[in-house]
């Protein structure tokens, strides 16, 4: 398997490669050259199977000779047989043919784990066969960060800068990063929007001599291993409820396109999707684009759903790739048109796969005292989101319809609570997590500013050794 830039002026890689270097030289993001396939014996053959065997059978051709099936299906048993629930992705039904597929039964309670716990265990062993460290810098509007300090917290050959919006995130998931007290996590503050860090993020990996000098490496969803990973649930969910003899569709909260990237990419691969409903809070660009094939960024919203507070969806340029036919001077005319007008146009395409719709705070708050006065299942704000905008682009109701749950309540527990009166509590582990000292520092919305962070604890003369 060989993977390519959208920008088209990188060298294709392997899947090591692309593991590694996370953004593209070129600024592009790592596609596969090719979508590995899932005939109809092949999903047929996944029933029964535990979501670990599941996920390493639909993965493995993604993964070339980086690793052999054996060590592959080690790696995720190993790896999901820590997760709080035996079935990792637990369907639970809402209604007849309404469902919540849980990903949060993971060590920080959101979906982000799903792919980040492999992914820690992914990097630490490609690191350790070229003898090298890395520096992983991301960013995150909550979710993402405190699921990459969880996997990579304390190794030895890597050192973590998250940055993150600074007031824009929920208490609960600033603490499950700030409170990390291990030397290799550095957390950092930035004054400003989640679209500003993660453009402080991508300026920083475009810089050639520092991106080599601190071996800088991926773990947002920018990594297509990560998007790659997230692949699987979508056919676990698929296949426990009829695939292939029935068609799913899938309702999936929605800020930086990578998660719903995944279920495209599963559909890509032969799986039989119904349809993917882009759900988006009030910050709407991509519903805006599904309806008009405009896509215009907007003002940053702050909402009761801050993981999706985002007007500039990273990943989306990887669908962009396809929709101009995987031509990179039309898709590189798209990105310098949005980068100076802040908007392109492109066909929409995949009418019958993508639908999209936008909900309000009041009706995200209306959502969660509804599902759970109806169900007894308690939402956070994202998952209300996914659940309310399924309704909405429903389609044919004999079609199954699972809405990714992608948060614990209880990270969202003010929200959640004053919409619901039900106040969710956090698993026994953190009973303790408002009380931890903090370890953060603030910065401005300045690349100068966290690049000069960055040269300063980046364990730079244990780089130099280990080189």
């Amino acid at each position: 398997m060989r993977y390519v830039s959208t920008r088209g002026e990188s060298p294709a890689l392997d899947f090591e490669g692309v593991l590694l270097a996370g953004l593209a030289p070129d600024g592009g993001l790592y596609v596969p050259a090719r979508w590995p396939r899932l005939s109809r014996k092949s999903l047929i053959s996944l029933r029964g199977k535990s979501y670990a065997e599941l996920a390493a059978a639909v993965l493995q051709p993604y993964l070339g000779s980086h690793l052999d099936a054996d060590a592959f299906g080690r790696l995720l048993a190993e790896t999901y047989g820590g997760f709080d629930h035996p079935a990792v992705a637990p369907l639970t039904q809402l209604d007849a043919n309404d469902w919540v597929m849980e990903l949060f039964h993971g060590p920080t309670l959101a979906f982000k784990d799903m792919a980040m716990q492999v992914l820690g265990r992914l990097l630490d062993g490609a690191l350790a066969r070229r003898g090298r460290r890395a520096t992983i810098l991301g960013a995150t509007s909550g979710d993402t960060g405190a699921a990459a300090v969880d996997a990579f917290r304390g190794r030895q050959a890597i050192d973590v800068f998250m940055l993150h919006p600074e007031g824009r995130i929920s208490a609960v998931q600033r603490r499950q990063m700030t409170t990390a007290p291990d030397a290799n996590v550095h957390n950092i503050a930035i004054q400003g929007t989640f679209d500003d860090c993660q453009a402080l993020v991508k300026a920083l990996f475009q810089e050639a001599d520092l991106r080599d000098r601190l071996n800088l490496a991926a773990v947002n969803s920018i990594n297509w291993a990560r998007v790659m990973l997230q692949i699987a649930y979508y056919v676990h969910a698929a296949v426990a409820l009829g695939g292939p003899d029935r068609p799913v569709a899938f309702s999936v909260p929605t800020g930086n396109f990578g998660d719903v990237y995944a279920g495209y990419a599963a559909a890509m691969m032969g799986l039989p999707v119904a349809g993917l409903v882009v759900a988006t809070n009030r910050n709407d660009i991509l519903a805006r684009f599904f309806a008009s094939g405009e896509y215009r960024r907007g003002e940053v919203s702050a909402t009761i759903s801050p993981s999706m507070d985002i007007q500039v969806a990273s990943n989306f340029e990887r669908y962009v790739f396809d929709r101009v036919g995987r031509d990179a001077a039309e898709l590189n005319a798209r990105m310098a048109a949005f980068a100076q007008l802040g908007a392109f146009r492109v066909e929409v395409g995949n009418a019958d796969l993508f639908r999209a719709a936008s909900v309000g705070e009041d009706e995200t708050r209306a959502e969660i005292a509804r599902t759970h006065r109806a169900t007894g299942w308690l939402p956070d704000p994202h998952t209300a989101v996914g659940l309310a905008a399924s309704r909405i682009r429903r389609g044919d109701p004999a079609v199954p319809m699972v809405t990714l749950a992608t948060a614990h309540p209880a990270k969202f527990a003010e929200a959640v609570t004053a919409a619901s009166g039900v106040v969710p509590q956090l698993p026994p582990r953190y009973a303790d997590l408002m009380q931890r000292p903090e370890r953060c520092t603030t910065l401005p919305n300045d690349v100068g500013a966290v690049r000069a962070h960055l040269m300063a604890h980046a364990a730079l003369g244990d780089r130099r050794s280990a080189a």
